[in-house]
């Protein structure tokens, strides 16, 4: 998305640029260089991966390294399971080059005649097929062999209509401007909107070309120049083997040493058994942590609330939900027993669209009232609020997370959710959903931060304090756990909070723009990250607040976008034993001696 806006500003007039420390080709040429080293980097790792997989007896072979058993087998594969899909596709001077999907892998496949002629096709690699296709044991060995080769290996049988005396197969692969345009045709209502953007986004521009570096030159120059591909930074040489992220598929031999052990999930000792998820709340707020625990209780509340005939309404902000969502399926079910369901959708999240266009059209035929998002906001914010009758009052009952309401992304990101009905919270939380309704009423907070209302002058505020605290002599303290930390206010107010003596420890995974360890400058901010097991999503804060600690969980980063121009929430845990659990995780990355790197001023990361 960002690589296809810097193409877009480079073709600008130079009055026409927006203010930027560098020009957008300057830019554009050191992603190329930061790209090709990531890329080096990579291919070391992999090949390490390789020699520590052989030790273990598992190896990765081609089509030129195969036993008669082995060929026999691929062979049978290739005309039961891939032929059927292969659709390859005659290329000539003078017919128009195919649309090639974005991130999809393609052969180039050059056919070789005797009387040294050539005929170009290309032919996309099945996507719904594993990329990995596993062998048969042979003496105890185990092996494994690309779809790609397995292709390779029945060329011949695909093309001998022609009768090449050669086939040669050289994979491609596009990426497309990202861009999402939308028109502002007041007829279309907004779902008909993005759609229309999202179908012309897989029609984009060509934002780069990546090809095996042995294709030969004039194959290359046919394909480019057919294509349409003429900048030189968007044609970048690669391996034989594309899409590395289909290595999340490689086939599972049940050898133990290497996978991850089963985790199931912990009871949550005040959910656990419990006959009400609604009852269970009342006595004592929760914190949930996935996926430490089950995300499933916060399925079962809406199960729950979609059957209980004193729930007369459910509202819930939905940014990025599961293909198959028991979520959705919940709140659908909830429609049909008569609940008002009230679901704020953000249909923007980026390359989630069309998923979100498809749940939006289930919920709407059932008559679950929409809103999507607020103009010129991005709503990112994980609330739930529903309303249950008893015979005096109205009792509300909020979730409040960090992560989204995804049961896939909830086994492997770490979140956390505080579910409550303390009427000073829910009250606040059905506010934040009033404005959805009507973004005129802002409301006030006086517990939860919204942004973009609130958040940075809130947080400016309580770093602040624990800078007066520092000057006055008494101890100061904030620990930190973000995703990401590059909004320049924020990095400069806590370098004045270091240099007042403010002792500063901050978890951030993954873009830090702060420096620490600069004498005179950042030397009390300690800064660590941790990519395990499992992706590290919650955002965390405590301030010291002259000895009585300020405890919040939050769904913002500290960056510009997340403080000023999305629709965030941050959430006070006033709850002793809820903070002593926050302090345990914090206390936990602090002392990771296995995963976590110290990130230091001199960019080496190097494992604590």
């Amino acid at each position: 998305v960002r690589v296809a806006s810097l193409r877009r500003m480079s073709a600008l007039r130079k009055s026409e640029l927006p203010a930027m420390e560098n020009r957008p080709k300057e830019t554009l040429e050191q992603i190329k260089e930061i790209t090709k080293r990531n890329q080096k980097k990579f291919e070391t790792i992999y090949n390490q991966l390789i020699l520590e997989l052989e030790r273990k007896g598992i190896h990765i072979v081609n089509q030129t390294h195969l036993s008669v058993e082995h060929k026999l087998f691929c062979k049978e594969h290739f005309f039961e399971k891939v032929r059927p899909r292969l659709v390859p596709i005659m290329l000539n001077e003078r017919v128009e080059f195919p649309e090639l999907r974005d991130g999809q892998i393609y052969f180039g496949i050059r056919l070789g005649f005797e009387d040294g002629t050539n005929k170009y096709a290309v032919m996309e690699i099945p996507s719904d097929l594993n990329r990995f296709v596993k062998l048969p044991d042979v003496n105890g060995t185990k092996s494994v062999i690309f779809l790609d080769d397995v292709i390779r290996m029945k060329l011949h049988r695909i093309f001998g209509i022609f009768n090449p005396t050669s086939c040669d197969a050289y994979t491609i692969k596009v990426s497309r401007d990202a861009e999402l345009d939308m028109d502002d045709d007041i007829d279309q209502g907004i779902i008909e909107k993005l759609s229309t953007g999202v179908r012309r986004r897989k029609m984009g521009d060509y934002v780069r070309f990546v090809y095996d570096q042995e294709m030969p030159e004039e194959m290359l120059e046919f394909f480019t120049r057919k294509m349409k591909v003429n900048s030189l930074e968007s044609i970048v040489p690669g391996g034989r083997y594309h899409n590395k992220k289909d290595l999340m598929r490689f086939p599972d031999f049940k050898m133990e040493e290497l996978v991850f052990k089963p985790e199931p999930p912990l009871a949550n000792i005040a959910l656990s058994g419990s006959e009400s998820i609604m009852k269970s709340i009342d006595e004592k707020g929760v914190l949930l942590h996935t996926p430490y625990q089950s995300f499933g209780y916060i399925v079962d509340l809406l199960r729950e609330a979609a059957i209980d005939p004193k729930v007369t309404k459910i509202r819930i902000t939905l940014y990025r939900v599961a293909r198959n969502s028991r979520i959705v399926n919940a709140l659908i079910n909830a429609a049909r027993n008569g609940k008002f369901v009230i679901v704020v959708v953000e249909l923007q999240a980026r390359f989630d669209e069309e998923n979100n266009i498809h749940w939006s059209n289930k919920m709407q035929e059932v008559g679950i009232k929409l809103i999507f998002g607020v103009q010129g906001l991005k709503v990112h914010s994980k609330l739930i609020c529903i309303t249950r009758k008893s015979s005096k009052k109205s009792i509300r009952y909020a979730c409040i997370g960090t992560g989204n309401f995804h049961e896939k992304n909830a086994k492997i990101y770490t979140d956390v959710f505080l579910l409550t009905s303390q009427n000073k919270l829910t009250k606040e939380v059905k506010k934040v959903f009033d404005f959805f309704e009507t973004n005129y009423e802002r409301g006030r907070y006086n517990k939860l931060i919204i942004s973009p209302f609130n958040t940075r002058r809130k947080i400016q505020s309580l770093i602040q304090f624990e800078i007066d605290e520092a000057h006055a002599g008494r101890p100061a303290s904030i620990r930190l756990k973000l995703n990401n930390l590059v909004d320049e206010s924020m990095i400069n107010l806590l370098y004045r909070a270091s240099q007042a003596g403010v002792k500063i420890d901050m978890v951030v995974r993954g873009i830090c723009s702060l420096v620490p360890g600069v004498e005179g400058l950042s030397e009390n901010i300690r800064v660590i990250s941790i990519v395990g097991r499992y992706l590290e999503h919650s955002r965390l804060a405590i301030f010291g607040h002259g000895g009585a600690p300020q405890y919040y969980i939050s769904s913002a980063d500290w960056m510009t976008r997340n403080l000023d121009h999305r629709v965030e929430v941050t959430c006070p845990i006033e709850d002793e034993g809820h903070q002593s659990e926050l302090d345990q995780i914090m206390d936990m990355c602090f002392n990771d001696s296995l995963k976590a790197r110290l990130i230091d001023k001199d960019l080496k990361n190097s494992y604590v």
